[in-house]
């Protein structure tokens, strides 16, 4: 893949903003360089725009180099900044599977660039041949996610590597659920495929949603791209703060991926008992998707009891289907309760 001729020009000639942090890192007696307040530290200082420390602290958990580590808020950010990267507005488009997470067409319209949807095949896997037969010369970017969200599905991983091999531009394989499979992850195969860009999130398996923390990665050359193009502080000091203590926690995330993978399959098992459940799809995530009589009917009544789950009929091939976040025991009986209570209605 080459970056020179698929990245947008302007972006390869842009001289990127220099921070007064980006000129100096490390310890110093005294800070005069960035207009800071002098009193209430730490929270008077600008973060470090390059998150050294944390990336050091995610490089060895993840077994990744820190030049291949792109830290972002959430996921949305990288996923915002590789369509403005590759994708001349209004020339070029990109190619994502339908359904799919929401966020690649809205950042896609926002950059005023043109989305191809190829609906998946059979059990929700992807349709390599049309997934393929899609692709043009203005095709900037495939955007894939596994396990797929809302279907909840770890894609075939050789149905993944047929379309890198197939495609010569880069291909993003969106894992924010992948702690939940975690043998299904495409991370160790990044130094085998140079269009290869992973992203993962801390908002899922490491309850972290409320942080705003997302990463992308991908060979060095792309990430520094990611880097030249981004807000110059991206990366509040809170955030890097707090993801640094809570990276500690690895075994309690592990605990908690344990426990919401049997209240999955617990939950599953009840939901399919259901009179007006049809077909609850297996899950390699943290939700289920249920196909029922009436999804909407349902929401509306699980809304009356203070009970929030997504309606995503509109959703191609997810009609009348309804997605289901697995929660805590307490929780997951909650909801079962008012969904027997439909009964009685």
């Amino acid at each position: 893949m080459n970056l020179d001729t698929l990245i947008r020009k302007n972006i390869l000639d842009l001289k990127p903003y220099s921070s007064a942090r980006d000129e100096f890192s490390g310890e110093a007696m005294v800070f005069l360089d960035a207009n800071e307040n002098p009193w209430n530290q730490p929270y008077n200082r600008y973060p470090d725009p390059l998150q050294r420390e944390l990336k050091e602290k995610i490089s060895r958990i993840k077994e990744i180099p820190v030049d291949s580590i792109f830290l972002g808020n959430g996921s949305d950010e990288p996923i915002d900044l590789l369509i403005k990267a590759f994708c001349e507005p209004g020339i070029h488009h990109i190619i994502q599977m339908e359904p799919t997470y929401g966020m690649y067409q809205v950042a896609a319209g926002i950059n005023n660039t043109p989305v191809r949807r190829v609906p998946l095949a059979d059990s929700y896997q992807l349709d390599v041949p049309a997934m393929l037969a899609a692709v043009d010369g203005n095709t900037r970017m495939i955007f894939l996610c596994s396990p797929n969200n809302p279907t909840g599905n770890l894609l075939r991983k050789d149905d993944i590597e047929a379309i890198l091999y197939g495609f010569d531009g880069p291909v993003v394989v969106d894992e924010a659920y992948i702690d939940f499979r975690p043998e299904g992850s495409f991370l160790p195969l990044l130094g085998q495929y140079d269009n290869l860009i992973v992203l993962q999130t801390f908002s899922k398996a490491w309850g972290m949603a409320g942080i705003r923390l997302g990463m992308a990665f991908a060979r060095p050359d792309l990430i520094a791209i990611l880097n030249k193009i981004k807000y110059p502080y991206n990366i509040n000091i809170l955030t890097q703060a707090k993801a640094l203590e809570l990276l500690d926690n690895a075994d309690e995330m592990s605990q908690w991926v344990s426990v919401l993978v049997k209240e999955r399959e617990i939950l599953a098992a009840q939901l399919t008992n259901l009179p007006f459940v049809e077909k609850v799809w297996p899950s390699d995530a943290n939700f289920l998707l249920v196909k029922v009589k009436n999804a909407r009917g349902i929401y509306n009544y699980l809304v009356s009891k203070g009970i929030i789950i997504r309606d995503r009929s509109r959703i191609l091939l997810c009609e009348e289907s309804l997605r289901i976040t697995v929660g805590s025991e307490e929780e997951n009986k909650i909801l079962l309760q008012a969904l027997q209570s439909m009964l009685e209605v």
